[in-house]
């Protein structure tokens, strides 16, 4: 008899981590995630309450910050994406829920984007083979971010550190489309490099 219970499963289903002393590649499945939105009028208190029970200041244009282990990063005017490690059964979208009720909008995205990881000395080339925003560390600094695409798939990206360690996120149903750009990408590169 078919075991008809259901089991879960990463989105990359093409995806293995990467590790070369140029780049390194790994999806981030430990997350929980959750996307917010201010309701008109509410963006103040948002911020208020985001600021006393995380110790930071959300930010209103592009960028990310992180308190008391949670990640904040813009994603449009008033909405924000925030992110944290999913251990002890955390789970922001109740988090945030219980905080902000009446305020804004909380939904959960732990299942509905993913989040890949990509780092070492080859990642801004990588990346910049189909990402059309500037990379280089002076425009693009650790904790910016940007709401853009590459190579025409809608994604949100940060900059975690100078390594440099980039962190991107997508819907989920693009991850394989995602993954084969990713991976010819890093192959085009690494020929260029020798």
């Amino acid at each position: 008899m078919a075991d008809g219970s259901l089991h879960s499963c990463s989105a990359f289903s093409q995806l293995e981590p990467v590790s070369t002393a140029g780049l390194a590649i790994e999806v981030r499945e430990d997350l929980t995630k959750a996307s917010f939105a201010a309701a008109k009028g509410n963006v103040q208190a948002v911020c208020a309450t985001i600021r006393e029970a995380y110790a930071v200041e959300l930010p209103r244009r592009p960028g990310r910050v992180e308190g008391r282990g949670v990640a904040f990063v813009w994603t449009g005017p008033d909405q924000w994406l925030a992110l944290a490690e999913g251990a002890n059964g955390r789970d922001l979208e109740l988090e945030l829920k219980s905080r902000l009720t009446g305020l804004a909008s909380v939904v959960d995205q732990s299942d509905g984007r993913v989040i890949v990881r990509v780092a070492g000395p080859m990642a801004t080339e990588v990346l910049a083979k189909g990402v059309p925003i500037d990379l280089h560390p002076r425009v693009f600094g650790v904790n910016s971010a940007a709401v853009t695409h590459a190579s025409h798939i809608g994604i949100v990206i940060w900059r975690l550190d100078d390594a440099p360690t980039f962190e991107i996120a997508m819907f989920r149903s693009f991850a394989d489309s995602f993954t084969h750009w990713l991976l010819d990408s890093a192959r085009a590169a690494a020929a260029a490099a020798g």
